[in-house]
């Protein structure tokens, strides 16, 4: 690649041609089997029929990051990716583009609606790929799955099968979730709750022979028309006298008894319900317990049906309405009062949920979550951050059984047969598929009924929940239930990275079932990954919550067009501390773009300079390379002071570094490469080393070039997991960096020979003392071209060789004409300019007119006290004694000698002063 770089980073156009060049040389395929550690990773399958969004944005970015560096480091890397079919969602965005055209799936057939899906999924379901290969991802896409796909499907029926035999599956008639909308049962997860405010009517049930009435309170009063009892607390007095007694249904005139039920809450309402047990999951058992009919009233569609009377036909809010004001003409409203409740909504669209008696398909959970809740109690699957663990462990222990089965046409199908002719249940013979019209179906359906041995079979409708094909998903995903090499190289995972809000979702249902079907691993352990990290969410700039309700989504493809994928990632990544939520701005994405161009201007400007060493007639093969160029004629190693300093801070950060991503701390490693790209490299090394690369002594230059780079390169090296675009564009413009994808080269190791803590104390002397300039030459606004004279007064034990050594640089970094240094003993009289100190040094730039003694003096006094306040602290913290006995001594004597050092300053902050004030 050329040398010649452009002035200005355009990230569109770089971007667009790395991801597709990435994507067809196939680079992040997994390697053969060597001996190298594995880190295996699957990731979070997306919808088919989604598009990214911001929360996917941030958990691509977390597991890129991981996996780029990984493979840096010499693992077998594998990065296998994959879509979900999305049940629901994907038959509701069908059905909506069919109704466009007139058309219904009833009306259309199975066959024929599932031949549509599959045609939409072929022209539309490539959508969020497309957008993943944009994006740069490194996975090796030879190995992508979907849940449908003929292997993914034969593993859904060896799972069904197995716990089926082991009646781990079962069929029965209980109350489930269902969504009128969708028409089809949810799961327990797949019902959110909503407080809301409404009203809580007292209706009064006559007692049959009577003139007594029994008050019951309801938030519901449309599902009495199937209440076929009432029940009230054993021990509660009130009722005691009508345990037993018939009453008589309101407005059903239908005779029901009032039972003694423990399950009823004495302090709701009157102490007395209504017990709907084809309506309700509390008024079910009691109706089991008691033996009470269980009456439907309300359809599949939500309305009234036939048993309901003269409201058959009524939605259930009109029903409400209806029943209410019959009750009201007839007097037996006691009264309605205002209340708050929950009420379960649809996760998928919104719409309330219907609790009715359907006969569905369980998995029975507590069997499974029993070896779950010891994986999780021992943490041999490590869970980050903590507090998750605790939440899963709680969730286990409380678990339900699972409703597996949905009412829809686009899923795996339930591989049982019903005998028409004794309604017997038969499973599939095995889990082989075949492929029947494009789409996988069981191909070894019983040949008669297991019981009568009837021919009448006709296969269950229902297809299983979305989420038990993605419970599968880290060990199907590597061709289970085959015994395939890829199971062998990489399972059990390294890591899963999963959003905390689908935690009893899909992460702890993998880890029940891959300790109950998964083979086992290298360890002997069936777990499906060891360990997981729950990503935050990103919220809005304000930390509210994004929603299309609200308004406030951000798009991340919008943020990528304009300002590029490297900032949004790393914008991302350095806001991600582990349990914490992230508010997302777009000043910090601009801020991130900023660090992006001054990756690209710091390299521009070295490219640029080249020429003036070709000038020198020093070729540019002769600085290519990575290892740092020692010179044979000079002390320290053969570097120079700013070498041996940034090789000491580029150990530091690279440590750093490597800990904060081992602990998936991505903020803290973020942080540690942006300072010492743009604060190390950009504000100091760069800027010292300039005088040097103009020529002069060859062997110097040569050793001053080749460091530059090699500093360059290790920068490059370290921030390609998070910034993989612009680093590997300019990689390949590096001496000798064309020769292979940055992604493939090593990533730095901290080499301790490196470590120099007297050359990064003499830097931060230099540093302070020209920081200290600037800050001057700053508040006393004077002409940027404008050099100044300054006095210099180091304390005693400040090398006056190291200041005199490194005068050039204060001058030119300083903006200085001159630095005089004071006569020891000597200190600047601050009534001749102004003067900035430290325990170190004193420094004063002096003028005449310009000086505002007024204005100088409030500056030192707010010193002073700051100066002051600490001092307090310190010695607070100094005379206490817990401090002082359970502290080591090495932080006590760190403490003390801060203190003297901040003493030292207030003193020369009193004489500076009481000069000016003089």
């Amino acid at each position: 690649m050329s040398r010649e770089i452009p002035k200005a980073y355009e990230p569109q156009e770089i971007e667009l041609r790395w991801a597709r060049e990435w994507f067809e040389r196939k680079l992040y395929v997994a390697g053969p089997e060597s001996s190298s550690p594995t880190f295996s990773i699957v990731i979070p399958p997306p919808n088919v029929t989604g598009s990214i969004h911001i929360g996917h944005m941030l958990e691509h970015t977390q597991i890129d990051i991981l996996v780029r560096w990984h493979r840096m480091r010499g693992f077998r890397t594998l990065w296998l990716p994959g879509m979900d079919h999305a049940g629901i969602a994907t038959q509701v965005v069908v059905e909506r583009e069919l109704a466009k055209q007139g058309l219904k799936r009833v009306d259309m057939g199975r066959e024929e609606f599932e031949r549509r899906v599959w045609e939409w999924k072929a022209q539309s379901g490539g959508t969020i790929k497309n957008q993943m290969i944009r994006l740069g991802v490194s996975c090796d896409w030879s190995r992508e799955r979907f849940t449908l796909d003929p292997p993914m499907y034969r593993a859904v029926l060896e799972a069904f099968l197995r716990l089926y035999r082991q009646e781990l599956i079962y069929r029965g008639r209980y109350i489930v979730n269902w969504c009128p909308r969708c028409m089809t049962a949810l799961s327990d997860l797949e019902t959110e709750h909503e407080e809301r405010h409404g009203k809580l009517w007292l209706i009064r049930y006559p007692v049959e022979g009577s003139t007594e009435f029994v008050v019951v309170a309801t938030t519901r009063p449309e599902t009495m028309l199937g209440d076929s009892g009432v029940a009230v607390h054993p021990e509660d007095d009130r009722y005691r006298h009508l345990v037993g007694k018939t009453l008589v249904l309101p407005l059903m005139n239908r005779r029901i008894p009032l039972v003694a039920d423990p399950l009823v809450d004495p302090q709701f309402g009157t102490g007395a319900v209504k017990v709907t047990p084809a309506h309700d999951p509390n008024d079910f058992e009691i109706g089991r317990r008691h033996s009470l009919a269980e009456i439907e009233v309300i359809s599949e569609d939500g309305k009234m049906n036939s048993a309901a009377g003269t409201f058959a036909g009524l939605d259930r809010q009109e029903a409400r309405r209806r029943v209410v004001a019959d009750l009201e003409k007839q007097g037996l409203i006691e009264r309605i009062d205002e209340h708050t409740y929950s009420v379960g909504v649809c996760q998928r669209c919104k719409t309330v949920v219907e609790p009715r008696i359907s006969t569905q398909w369980f998995c029975k959970m507590k069997p499974l979550a029993e070896p779950a809740l010891a994986v999780v109690r021992e943490n041999r699957i490590v869970t980050v951050p903590d507090n998750q663990r605790k939440i899963l462990i709680n969730w286990l222990e409380g678990i339900r059984d699972w409703c597996i089965s949905r009412q829809l046409w686009w899923g795996h199908r339930i591989p049982i047969w019903h005998c028409g002719d004794c309604g017997a249940m038969s499973p599939a013979r095995d889990s082989r598929v075949e492929v029947v019209g494009g789409r996988a179906q069981a191909a070894s359906p019983p040949l008669a009924c297991d019981k009568c041995g009837g021919k009448r079979l006709e296969q269950d409708p229902d297809v299983l929940d979305t989420w038990f094909s993605s419970a599968l998903w880290p060990f199907s995903t590597l061709g289970w239930p085959d015994e395939t090499e890829d199971l062998r190289d990489f399972y059990p995972t390294s890591l899963l990275i999963s959003g905390y809000d689908i935690l009893f979702f899909w992460d702890a249902r993998m880890i029940m079932m891959a300790l109950k079907l998964a083979p086992r691993g290298p360890t002997a352990e069936r777990i499906p990954f060891r360990q997981l990290y729950l990503h935050s969410l990103v919220r809005d700039p304000h930390g509210v919550k994004m929603s299309k309700t609200r308004g406030n989504v951000v798009d991340p493809l919008e943020l990528i067009e304009k300002h590029g994928t490297d900032a949004l990632r790393f914008a991302l990544a350095i806001m991600a501390a582990p349990g914490t939520d992230i508010s997302l701005s777009e000043e910090r994405i601009l801020s991130c773009r900023a660090f992006a161009n001054k990756i690209w201007n710091a390299a521009r400007f070295l490219f640029v300079n080249l020429e003036k060493l070709e000038a020198a007639g020093i070729s540019f093969e002769e600085v290519a390379g990575l290892e740092v160029r020692r010179r044979t004629t000079r002390a320290a190693g053969g570097l120079d002071l700013a070498e041996r300093w940034i090789f000491s801070r580029m150990a530091t950060a690279i440590e750093q570094t490597d800990r904060a991503l081992a602990e998936y701390r991505f903020h803290e490693a973020a942080h540690s490469v942006y300072h010492f790209f743009w604060g190390d490299i950009c504000d100091w090394y760069i800027e010292w080393m300039k005088p040097r690369l103009e020529g002069g002594n060859r062997e110097d230059t040569v050793a001053t070039w080749r460091n530059l780079y090699a500093v360059l390169g290790t920068a490059l090296r370290m921030l390609h997991p998070f910034m993989p675009f612009v680093t590997e564009e300019l990689w390949m413009r590096l001496p000798g960096g064309e020769a292979q994808s940055i992604s493939l080269v090593s990533y730095p190791k901290a080499e301790k020979e490196w470590l120099d803590t007297e050359a990064e104390k003499e830097m931060m002397l230099l540093q302070e003392i020209i920081a200290a300039a600037r800050n001057i030459r700053a508040e006393m606004k004077l002409d940027p071209k404008r050099r100044v004279a300054a006095e210099l007064a180091p304390a005693d034990g400040v090398s006056r060789s190291l200041l005199e050594r490194h005068s050039d640089a204060l001058l030119r970094l300083g903006n200085l004409s001159s630095v005089v240094l004071a006569e020891p003993g000597r200190h600047p009289d601050p009534g001749r300019g102004a003067v900035r100190s430290t325990a170190e040094f004193e420094l004063l730039i002096p003028f005449e007119e310009a000086v505002d003694r007024a204005a100088e003096a409030a500056k030192v006094r707010k010193e002073l006290e700051r100066i002051e306040r600490d001092i307090e602290a310190k010695m607070a913290r100094l005379s206490d004694s817990a401090f002082r006995s359970k502290a080591p001594d090495k932080v006590v004597k760190a403490e003390e000698i801060a203190l003297g050092e901040r003493k030292a300053e207030q003193q020369k902050l009193r004489v500076r002063l009481g000069q000016l004030e003089g």
